[in-house]
């Protein structure tokens, strides 16, 4: 008892080294999130779980609490480094610092980014975490769940009053971000409690429980509703009204320079989602360029594939509403997509091992975008699987519309969203042994999304998994001129003042994307800006590491030992990577 006193003592008190110090502020932050908690899936259901009947809090007192927290934290960790740390410990050290100071610049806005929109924020994330992420194994774990729908109401009230003083400060969103965000709002709550996602999606998870009778499931469903009738819709409904206010005073401006102090806040952003010191110009200039490359490789595929006339848009476009190409827009036509998918993944699964060390262990599930969330959700997105592995990694697809994706741009999306991509990437991650819990996530973007995008291009020139299937190859080069596009666009209406309908308009004009799918993609770089820009830096900045590695070891070069060193360490800002590519280099010679 004595022993484990100290322990606890210690380890709260004075941690020895920055692994130990960065464990203790990191589960400092983690005991204040509740949803995080459960989607990695730490302790739910187990006899340290005493959150699960619990959400965050989303006031502005609880803010100011957690940025202070994190200038202390900050603060605190200059007493473990660097000097005199070496390999690992120095690289947690640069890596925990540069995300700390992140956080502080970013806060230096305080009213710099719309808290309810139509892709994120709570009105997004917590119906999707409370359908997804709550475990309903049993009555106990139910009765959290009803706690977590009065939560979800409470912090409704919480946000609301946020948003309140958002406005009062000059932030409200463009007036079709408001529209956006109203028809999602509208469409979670208009059908009624019965109806709604958090109970539809309850009685699913009773079905599974087989220690509750028939009779019980209905009165718990009952309860449940009774809670989302009384509770949940009328917030949603005041949500919606003050909405509705907002939209009478909103304009149609979509960058944030609109905002106060919207320069620098879009500078800051910049540099939190890249990692580098690239400028707003220089990213503008290197997508143009990027445009221009990836079309003259995508005229050569569509030219040896007989088709000579038109644009290179008009072409695509061609290919795209061919009826061969397609799936079904039927249940039974996304049953087929998500088949092929799986057959994709199994394809380049068969070939990994030539490329990688270390295979994550965890499974992949390719599953459709929710329902609900259709309208404004991305194309297709990843979530790592649950470290104690109650969850696989899983690939939501969306599935609106079949037709959006084309048999031959899917194996594109699956090398970028499953294997070797964000599956890899954020599965290895949480493999990695002696290091703080913080490097175990995803944490900037453009190493994550510049991974993906990597992925896809060795699944290319490296795997040869478009050997035979040119149309496949035309599939890559779409997705690579989105991504490259993603840099004119985002710099474009967030420093150089374009309208969203010209971005739109330039868009459509070099992906062959659906007018729909172009609007959803320009709006949301409208409320993320900046986070576009990472997949493309991301990539070019490791396709350059690598070719500095590839040239400098000759012969000696492994690229199973490469991917191994860029996996292995987990995310990290790409100004940190450049150096641990550097000693990696140094260390093989």
């Amino acid at each position: 008892m004595v022993a484990v006193l100290g322990l606890y003592v210690w380890f709260w008190g004075s941690p020895v080294g920055v692994n130990n110090y960065v464990n203790k502020v990191s589960l400092q932050m983690l005991l204040r999130s509740p949803e995080l908690l459960t989607s990695i899936g730490a302790v739910d259901n187990s006899p340290l779980d005493f959150h699960s009947d619990k959400l965050g809090d989303y006031d502005k007192q609880s803010e100011l609490e957690m940025l202070e927290f994190v200038r202390q934290s900050r603060a605190g960790l200059d007493d473990y480094g660097p000097e005199g740390l070496e390999g690992q410990e120095l690289l947690s050290w640069k890596i925990v610092a540069w995300f700390y100071d992140d956080i502080i610049r970013q806060s230096e806005f305080e009213y710099g980014g719309y808290r309810v929109n139509q892709i994120s924020g709570p009105m997004v994330n917590l119906p999707q975490f409370l359908t997804d992420s709550h475990i309903i194994k049993d009555e106990k774990s139910f009765q959290r769940y009803i706690s977590r729908l009065y939560e979800f109401a409470r912090v409704i009230a919480e946000v609301k009053v946020q948003v309140v003083n958002d406005r009062n400060n000059g932030t409200v969103p463009p007036d079709f971000v408001i529209e956006k965000a109203l028809m999602g709002m509208r469409s979670f709550s208009q059908e009624g409690a019965q109806a709604n996602p958090l109970i539809t999606t309850l009685v699913d998870k009773l079905k599974d429980v087989e220690d509750i009778t028939e009779e019980r499931k209905a009165e718990l469903s009952k309860q449940a509703a009774e809670v989302v009738e009384s509770e949940i819709l009328p917030q949603y409904a005041e949500m919606i009204g003050l909405f509705e206010e907002l939209l009478t005073i909103s304009n149609h401006d979509a960058g944030i320079w609109r905002l106060p102090h919207g320069e620098d806040i879009y500078r800051a952003a910049l540099r939190s989602s890249n990692s580098t010191t690239l400028t707003a110009d220089e990213i503008h200039k290197i997508g143009l360029s990027e445009v221009k490359r990836i079309e003259l490789e995508m005229d050569a595929i569509l030219i040896n594939q007989g088709l000579i006339d038109g644009s290179i848009l008009s072409r695509i476009r061609y290919l795209m509403e061919l009826p061969e190409h397609n799936f079904a827009n039927t249940d039974e036509g996304r049953v087929e997509q998500i088949a092929y998918l799986n057959e994709v993944n199994d394809q380049i699964m068969a070939k990994v091992a030539d490329y990688f060390i270390t295979i994550p262990p965890q499974p992949l599930e390719i599953v459709r975008v929710p329902e609900y969330s259709e309208g404004s959700a991305a194309g297709g997105y990843y979530r790592p699987p649950a470290f104690d592995g109650s969850a696989p990694g899983r690939f939501y697809i969306n599935q609106k519309d079949t037709r959006d994706n084309p048999r031959w741009t899917l194996p594109t999306l699956m090398y970028h969203e499953g294997s070797p991509g964000h599956h890899f990437q954020l599965s290895a991650a949480q493999l990695i042994e002696n290091v703080p819990f913080l490097r175990k996530f995803g944490l900037f973007s453009a190493y994550s999304e510049g991974w993906a995008l990597y992925s896809e291009r060795i699944a290319a020139e490296d795997m040869g998994m478009y050997q035979d299937n040119p149309l496949g190859d035309l599939g890559r080069l779409q997705a690579e001129i989105f991504r490259a596009v993603r840099l004119v666009v985002d710099t474009g209406m967030h420093a150089k003042r374009w309208s969203r309908e010209k971005a739109i308009e330039y868009m459509l004009s070099k992906t062959g994307m659906t007018e729909a799918e172009v609007t959803r993609e320009i709006e949301r770089y409208v409320v993320w800006p900046g986070q576009a820009t990472a997949y493309k830096v991301g990539q070019l900045y490791m396709l350059r590491l690598r070719a500095m590695a590839e040239e400098q070891l000759g012969e000696a070069f492994d690229i199973r030992e490469f991917h191994e060193m860029i996996l292995l360490n987990g995310a990290m800002p790409l100004e940190i990577l450049e150096e641990s590519v550097i000693s990696w280099i140094d260390s093989q010679k």
